[in-house]
């Protein structure tokens, strides 16, 4: 983009945070830890109080709060530096990705695509659909797909060692299974580097924690309750993510067959400063500065917020950084709703054929 309305001096933006690209281990240890902890603590204690008691419903909103922003620590995952975080990231596997059957490699490879420039928005990006262009039918399936995603990873790691047999359903769950995307007819690519050395390690420990969950409950020693409880954290957990997803990333304006340029994608992405404790619970860490995570995408999440900081006192009142920003998750959400609208409607007037004078 060349005209002045749209141009952003993006070496003058990496000079203003060119010291806040070293990520802090202390931070990373002590806010998966105490969240991890303290969410499958409040689970335990969930599934051991009085049903629909004031007491388990309190542990449960603790328990999901805090394992939502312990599991989405796989997305820094995938931005740390290659063979960097080792112990962290078998610990956060061991703590959140294989007790929610999003081991990192469901990850991994899926949001790297997402961040190459030529994949962006493309049908070869798994994280991006054009729910605008594909409408509010596409947006309610959307959700009421993370209704049976906890329940669907489950089975499939459950069939892991099974698929080692049988070549067809191998290749179903690695194309179709095996992926945190948002289009459900994107496949997997065959796996490659970008995956990691570790996933089929990450696998088969998934299905032993599936296989040792289905036993305790087979024999007694796990109520039944557990499962129940289980999913229904999971599932919020998603449903949360989901809402952030589509109201907090993206604009999902991009024909698929359009290839965007670095800038195009910059303004397609959304940031959502807010107020730093409501808007941190539904976009933990660091999420709701998006716009800044595509421009800066090796940037941990502890300096994000103070990145954005800078950029807005540093930019010029009509930079277009500001045309990223939204004011809150539900202005993103109302807005992508309007579009879409506006988009369906346009199409109709263009496929249906007008009376004569």
């Amino acid at each position: 983009m060349t005209n002045e309305k749209s141009f952003f001096p993006m070496v003058e933006a990496k000079k203003i945070v060119e010291d806040l690209f070293e990520p802090n281990p202390f931070v990373y240890w002590a806010d998966l830890l105490f969240n991890a902890l303290l969410g499958w603590t409040a689970f335990v204690l969930a599934v051991r109080s009085p049903d629909f008691s004031s007491r388990q419903i309190l542990c449960l909103a603790v328990s999901v709060a805090c394992l939502y922003r312990a599991v989405i620590f796989i997305h820094e995952l995938t931005h740390l530096k290659k063979d960097s975080f080792l112990v962290f990231r078998i610990v956060w596997n061991l703590l959140c990705g294989l007790p929610f059957m999003v081991p990192s490699f469901t990850y991994m490879g899926v949001h790297i695509d997402h961040h190459k420039q030529k994949m962006y928005g493309t049908k070869d990006d798994g994280e991006y659909l054009p729910f605008v262009l594909a409408g509010r039918a596409r947006i309610v399936l959307f959700f009421l797909t993370m209704l049976v995603v906890p329940l669907v990873f489950t089975a499939r790691f459950l069939l892991a060692p099974l698929s080692y047999f049988i070549p067809p359903l191998r290749k179903m769950l690695w194309e179709y299974l095996s992926s945190l995307s948002i289009d459900p007819e994107w496949k997997r690519p065959a796996p490659q580097e970008r995956d990691g050395n570790w996933w089929r390690l990450q696998e088969f420990a998934a299905f032993l924690y599936a296989a040792s969950f289905a036993f305790l409950l087979w024999k007694g020693i796990l109520p039944w309750k557990a499962l129940v409880l289980w999913y229904l954290v999971a599932t919020l957990i998603l449903l949360t993510n989901g809402l952030r997803t589509i109201g907090a990333t993206h604009c999902y304006r991009n024909p698929a067959h359009h290839v965007l340029e670095f800038s195009e994608q910059f303004l397609d992405s959304v940031t959502v400063p807010g107020n730093p404790i409501t808007t941190g619970l539904w976009a933990p860490v660091g999420l709701r500065y998006h716009a800044v995570h595509h421009l800066f995408p090796g940037m941990p999440y502890h300096h994000l917020g103070k990145a954005h900081g800078r950029l807005m006192e540093a930019l010029p009142e009509n930079s277009v950084y500001r045309l990223t920003l939204r004011k809150s998750l539900w202005h993103g959400l109302a807005r992508l709703w309007r579009e879409t609208a506006a988009a369906q409607a346009a199409k109709s007037s263009k496929t249906v054929p007008t009376s004569a004078p």
